[in-house]
């Protein structure tokens, strides 16, 4: 039964009979055959069929919660009892916001530190992709904004207050100065992250004008994309604080901070509201309490 919940998740996620066979490791007659059997054994039908795939009915919908609600509690039972007998080991998936990459060995190393016998795999995502990774179980915890944007039910543990900065490269307009305004920026050739992402939302706040849009020349979803036509000196861009720093630490970018208004936005890390938590979920919860403790460095 397990199993089949397993790939009942993995066809809902995918919406491809072959990707979810893939994800599954499985040829896709197994998994059709096992969705079969599923729901002869709940005794409703959980998809629409056709050529391909057209979606869950609403039983399945419905089935689709209760799959992932016993699937999330199994793997808890699993890792909790493997942790009894062997200490702290297995995966660990992590959804990260590209601006919040930069920070994210600032958890990670600290946590692997303490315990060795885990692996993680870090993935940037946009913060919808990390929300429904969460909830559909392919990530196990995520880093993303907490205070601009509905979370629904959530665990969260606060870790930075994400500030902004104009990067430029040097001898472009307003280089050479203190800090910018909002509006100022708004009046430069820009490249800025796309519509998607929910930093470029945030800026969009920030830059929009009453008496037009903006409509950056150049957008990414790729923050290296985005400093590569920095450093031509045709464009500047706006990315936060941290993620600014490290790329005008050598000296050949400029990061200037952006006021009237100075805004901040929290970032942290993010679980599934379940109790009890996996033994790794919660001692990653625990390393990013700690890490928010610290003292500022």
């Amino acid at each position: 039964m397990i199993d089949k919940l397993e790939m009942f998740i993995a066809l809902a996620r995918e919406r491809h009979f072959g990707r979810a066979a893939e994800a599954c490791r499985v040829t896709q007659p197994t998994l059709s055959s096992a969705i079969r059997q599923l729901e002869d054994q709940l005794g409703v039908q959980l998809v629409f069929r056709g050529s391909r795939f057209q979606g869950l009915t609403p039983e399945g919908a419905r089935a689709l919660d209760w799959a992932r609600r016993i699937v999330g509690d199994v793997r808890a039972l699993r890792d909790e009892m493997r942790a009894v007998r062997s200490g702290l080991s297995g995966n660990l998936r992590i959804g990260v916001i590209p601006t919040a990459v930069p920070m994210v060995a600032e958890l990670t190393a600290p946590f692997l530190e303490r315990h060795p016998g885990v692996h993680v795999r870090v993935l940037s995502r946009t913060s919808a992709e990390i929300l429904a990774g969460i909830e559909g179980l392919e990530f196990d915890a995520g880093i993303t904004y907490l205070d601009n944007e509905p979370l629904g039910r959530v665990t969260q543990v606060p870790l930075y207050a994400e500030g902004y900065r104009l990067v430029c490269a040097p001898g472009f307009p307003l280089a050479g100065r203190a800090a910018v305004t909002w509006a100022e920026v708004a009046d430069l050739p820009l490249c800025l992250l796309t519509a998607d992402m929910q930093n470029r939302r945030i800026v969009n706040q920030h830059l929009t004008r009453p008496d037009a849009a903006i409509t950056p020349s150049v957008e990414s979803n790729s923050t290296l994309t985005l400093i590569s036509h920095v450093m031509t000196g045709r464009w500047a861009s706006v990315l936060p604080k941290k993620l600014a720093d490290l790329f005008t630490a050598n000296g050949s970018l400029m990061a200037i901070p952006i006021g009237e208004p100075e805004v901040e936005h929290l970032v942290g890390l993010i679980a599934a509201h379940r109790e009890p938590h996996t033994p790794i979920l919660t001692a990653l919860l625990d390393a990013a309490r700690r890490l928010t403790e610290a003292p500022a460095r």
